[in-house]
């Protein structure tokens, strides 16, 4: 069975992903003749198929890249062999996102293919200038960049960004999902987005694992399995809970689960649960046992001289045993994955229950223009009653906590002391963020200028204040064991990021300035700030943008990780005063205006009130809230200017106690013969 995994485990995959397409399409109903303009079976057929290798593809492409960035050693030969992985599936992802971009103008225009030139003209104007021809001629342009890209790309370092580049190919897939054009859109684009990059990572990482298992040989197949295992329990959280919100928003409620889209997803789910079960009975049970039978009879069926010199009697036959439990289980693993992605494709086909369309012609501007209608009145309960989760943040509020609090207990067990206020700051500034990016403030920021403000004023201030002392890179160094065979894990990583040219450059107290006061008149008097407003992208970078700058000017203050340069702490105490001089001026200024910003966005929301007194709310609410978070940043540079200065002082008594006060000495003894130099010659 390990000789012929190779082969038989993507076999398998492909056959049973076919089947579970054609076979879903069957009873859900999505390739059926159309009652008008019937593009034809082999369109039909065309396009679910198409994407399918499309998810085979992105899915060889990420999940090769990141088992490379993250597991593979680049002196060995195994990392250069999975990007030949990365680069032949990102070819893959190109000529299959080319037919799916092909095969849905035949659907959507029921064109009659020819070799005319008007059919011609009419594949190039609907791939140019209709969005969802853009969105498939974007995606086949990035998949043949990274193409070129991991055959000409081997620094570990520069991978990264490949490896970004390459899930970004996924974001047009996400934007065309089924409810982008319903209710719910930035949840649908969220969620959708998750899934597919997750899932990707997740069973490209299988895959290209069985492709280098013999590569991968004696020694390096354990350690290779064990950090995947991490990487796909990571991907088996986010792809249910992502899977869990599409189902939600796309299904509406429990009654349409009787519906063939409904049944479909139930069956995806069941696929889902068989896989979490494969990945813990890998974890818990399955690599154990090979690691332990490593040294009797090799991984993976290599039998090398050294290890048939030295095994004992019977032992070819029980290291035999778990590894072929184990390949056995990947095969099985790779058939739910098969399924999975067969249905999936043929989902993107099933009719929903919930339309892709919801409400009348007659909309409200609100609809109009943020494809949701007005949330009640917001009163004050109403901050903290309504909820517009941010599937994004609260995933990395969850993984911060609980990666944060793992290091902590690992820290604890070997006897290391870790300060509890750092690590109850830590945890309530992810609370913090968590709340400001679901909860009623992420509700209403699209509607009224002040609760944008309030949200901008607490992601770049209030959040900082509390990370910043949490100190996670310190922690990080202390916790995350290092790597020993060239491969990079996230202690190597984070090291690099910190050392860098870049990160020097950022964390410089006066960039960090700059950056954190000049960014708000760069952001709201340029097209950025509309950008923002109607496309979800651009609302994830402002959240990023925000907490990134708010994060090295307070780093850059009361910062406990290690940085280039510190400033003295009265030049922290001037930066301080007069980088927020020139906070509360932009607030005063926002106060005092007369013109109203993005006023066919917030002054057209339909709310009864009038939008310049809100924003002239947001002024009032940039420069109040900003006195808090100054005041008690002034505080905590005080503070450690005293301490530094007590420290500075028992260090010098602790030498002096141990030379003999020899400087005080020395000191007296230059006097003293100054003096008598003076009186001898006078």
């Amino acid at each position: 069975m390990p000789r012929s995994v190779r082969v038989l485990g993507p076999a398998v995959l492909l056959a049973v992903a076919l089947l579970a397409t054609f076979a879903s399409l069957a009873y859900g109903g999505g390739a059926e003749p159309y009652l008008i303009q019937d593009p034809g079976p082999i369109a039909r057929f065309g396009v679910p198929v198409a994407k399918l290798l499309v998810n085979l593809g992105a899915a060889g492409m990420l999940g090769a890249l990141v088992l490379a960035v993250w597991a593979l050693t680049p002196e060995r030969r195994e990392f250069d062999l999975a990007l030949d992985v990365a680069a032949a599936s990102a070819a893959l992802l190109t000529v299959a996102s080319a037919a799916t971009g092909f095969f849905t103008f035949l659907v959507v225009t029921a064109v009659p293919f020819d070799l005319s030139e008007s059919f011609g003209q009419k594949l190039g104007q609907f791939a140019t200038t209709i969005e969802l021809g853009q969105a498939w001629l974007t995606t086949t342009l990035v998949a043949a960049a990274v193409t070129v890209l991991c055959f000409a790309v081997r620094n570990q370092t520069a991978l990264v960004f490949v490896t970004v580049l390459a899930a970004a190919s996924l974001v047009p897939l996400a934007q065309q999902g089924h409810a982008a054009g319903a209710a719910g859109h930035s949840e649908a684009i969220t969620a959708l987005g998750l899934h597919l990059v997750f899932a990707a990572v997740w069973v490209g990482g299988l895959v290209t694992i069985v492709l280098l298992r013999r590569e991968l040989g004696l020694d390096r197949l354990p350690a290779v399995l064990s950090r995947y295992s991490t990487a796909a329990l990571i991907c088996f959280i986010v792809v249910a809970l992502s899977g869990y919100a599409n189902a939600a928003l796309r299904i509406g409620t429990w009654d349409e689960l009787g519906t063939p889209y409904g049944s479909l997803v139930l069956v995806k789910l069941t696929a889902l649960i068989a896989l979490g079960l494969f990945g813990a009975a890998q974890r818990r049970f399955l690599i154990g046992r090979i690691v332990g039978t490593a040294g009797g009879g090799g991984l993976g069926g290599l039998d090398t001289p050294a290890a048939l010199a030295t095994r004992p009697p019977g032992g070819a036959a029980r290291a035999t045993r778990p590894q072929g439990a184990f390949w056995l289980l990947v095969v099985a693993e790779l058939a739910f994955m098969g399924l999975a992605s067969g249905v999936a494709a043929a989902l993107a086909r099933t009719p929903t229950p919930v339309p892709e369309q919801t409400g009348s012609l007659a909309r409200t501007p609100a609809e109009i223009l943020t494809g949701e209608p007005l949330p009640p009145w917001p009163d004050f309960s109403r901050f903290f009653t309504e909820w517009s989760p941010d599937l994004i943040w609260l995933l990395a509020c969850g993984f911060g906590i609980f990666f944060y609090l793992a290091a902590v207990r690992r820290l604890d067990k070997r006897g290391d002391r870790w300060p509890i206020y750092r690590t109850v700051l830590w945890v309530a500034g992810l609370l913090l963020l968590a709340y400001i990016t679901s909860g009623g403030v992420n509700v209403y920021e699209q509607y009224l200028f002040s609760a944008h403000m309030g949200a901008h004023m607490v992601l770049t201030m209030a959040v900082p204040v509390l990370l910043v002392p949490g100190a996670p890179i310190t922690l990080a160094a202390r916790a995350i064991r290092p790597r020993k065979d060239g491969s990079r894990g996230g202690r190597e990583w984070i090291m690099l990021a910190v050392h860098s040219r870049f990160a020097g450059f950022i964390a410089n107290p006066i960039v960090a300035a700059l950056l954190f006061a000049g960014s708000l008149w760069v952001f709201y008097y340029s097209p950025l700030f509309r950008w923002t407003m109607i496309d979800h992208i651009g609302h994830e970078w402002m959240i990023v943008h925000f907490l990134i700058t708010g994060y090295l000017f307070v780093q850059s203050l009361i910062g406990i990780d290690p940085v280039p340069y510190r400033l003295p702490h009265a030049f922290r105490l001037v930066l301080l005063l007069g980088t927020m001089a020139f906070h509360a001026f932009f607030g005063l200024a926002i106060m005092s205006g007369t013109g109203l910003l993005l006023a066919d966005w917030y002054g057209a929301m339909g709310w009864g009130t009038d939008a310049l007194v809100d924003q002239q709310l947001g002024g009032g609410i940039a420069w109040s809230i900003g006195e808090i978070p100054t005041v008690a940043l002034a505080i905590t540079v005080a503070v450690q200017w005293s301490r530094s200065d007590e420290k500075e002082s028992r260090r010098r008594d602790r030498h002096a106690d141990r030379t003999g006060d020899a400087e005080l000495e020395a000191y007296n003894a230059r006097l003293a013969a100054i003096a008598e130099r003076d009186e001898s010659r006078s």
